[in-house]
This record gives structure tokens, C-alpha cells and sequence, in this order.
């Protein structure tokens, strides 16, 4: 039986993909129709995974559920280091796609295709990780970890607000989530990404 901390980080990456999908689908439709995109809903798109995946998920993975594994089997070293890396990675990587965001609002259509491949190299970058924690990760996690050690992560797991697994937005990021909702062409369907 999965453990509360595997179905939110699960739920997570759920809602997480569905956003990185929605960038490519938002971006295939106004290069179908020969329309530049709305920037301010791709920039609100990268704003949510830069705080809430980028410094939030992936720093509860990395400060507390990976150290768990290190401490219980010397078998996930290499696996954990890769992707610890991985977050390290993801942080610049979203930036950098932030600024290849802005190069094409500000330049136009010339920076089209750049930011397209930029997205979604970062998209399969992304999916490819998530892949890999729950192919890889949550079953070691579900034969070494002790009851003890989900105890623990539950409680710290159980904290996390992300507002596209269906929590009520922080004040503060009420206005984003709003906005991405309302911007998108198709709204994320959130009843998909609960499980």
C-alpha cells in the first residue's frame, strides 16, 4: 500500500506534468494558427514551476526523503546523486527557459523556435525525472525505509500546499493561480491530476 508521502509526491508530479503539457500544447496551437502565445500566462507557468516543483518538491525530496534512502541502502548512492543533480539542473534549467521566454516576447518571432525547443527539451527533461523517482526510487523507498522513517516524511509531506493538487492557493499566490486558470486556453483539468 502506497505510503501518504508517494501518493503526494505522485499527485505532484501529476499536476506538474499536466502543466509542462499544457506550455506544449498552448505553444502548438499559436504555431498552428500563426499567432505568437500569451506571454503573460507562460510566464505565470514558469513562475509556478520555478517556486512551487523547483524550491519546494524537490527540496523536500532532496533534504528529506533521499537522506532517508542514502542512510538505509548504499545501493541508491548513484541513483539519489543523479538526482539530486537533477534538481540542481532543473533550477537553472527553468531560468534559462525563462530567459529564452523573454528573448521571444521581446524579439518576436525569430525566437519562436527556440523557445519551442528550449520547452521542450526542459519538458522531457522533467517528465524523464519524475519517471525515474517513481520507477526507481519509491519501490527501493518501499522495501528499505521503516515505519519509523514514514512517519517522519508523512508528517513533512502532508505540509505540502501545491494549488494544482487541488489545495487552496497560499494568499499570496491566490492572484497566480488565477491567473494561469483563467489565461489557458483549456484550463489544466484538475480532477485528472488528483489519484
Amino acid at each position: 500500500m502506497p505510503h501518504l508521502t508517494t501518493r503526494i509526491i505522485r499527485e505532484e508530479h501529476r499536476a506538474l506534468s499536466a502543466m509542462l503539457r499544457s506550455i506544449l500544447s498552448l505553444l502548438a496551437q499559436h504555431r498552428l494558427s500563426r499567432t505568437l502565445p500569451d506571454f503573460t500566462a507562460l510566464r505565470a507557468m514558469l513562475f509556478y514551476v520555478d517556486e512551487f516543483p523547483e524550491k519546494r518538491h524537490h527540496r523536500k525530496e532532496s533534504e528529506l526523503f533521499f537522506p532517508k534512502l542514502r542512510a538505509r541502502t548504499p545501493m541508491s548512492r548513484d541513483l539519489l546523486d543523479h538526482l539530486d543533480a537533477d534538481h540542481g539542473r532543473g533550477e537553472r534549467r527553468v531560468r534559462d527557459l525563462e530567459h529564452e521566454l523573454l528573448g521571444f516576447e521581446m524579439l518576436g518571432e525569430p525566437r519562436r523556435v527556440a523557445f519551442e525547443q528550449a520547452a521542450e527539451r526542459y519538458v522531457d527533461f522533467y517528465l524523464a525525472h519524475m519517471a525515474l523517482e517513481e520507477q526507481q526510487v519509491f519501490p527501493l523507498a518501499e522495501r528499505v525505509l521503516t515505519p519509523q522513517d514514514w512517519a517522519e516524511l508523512d508528517e513533512a509531506f502532508a505540509a505540502n500546499r501545491d494549488p494544482l493538487t487541488g489545495h487552496e492557493p497560499e494568499a499570496e499566490y491566490q492572484a497566480l493561480f488565477t491567473r494561469i486558470v483563467n489565461l489557458l486556453p483549456e484550463p489544466i483539468d484538475l480532477g485528472s491530476v488528483k489519484g
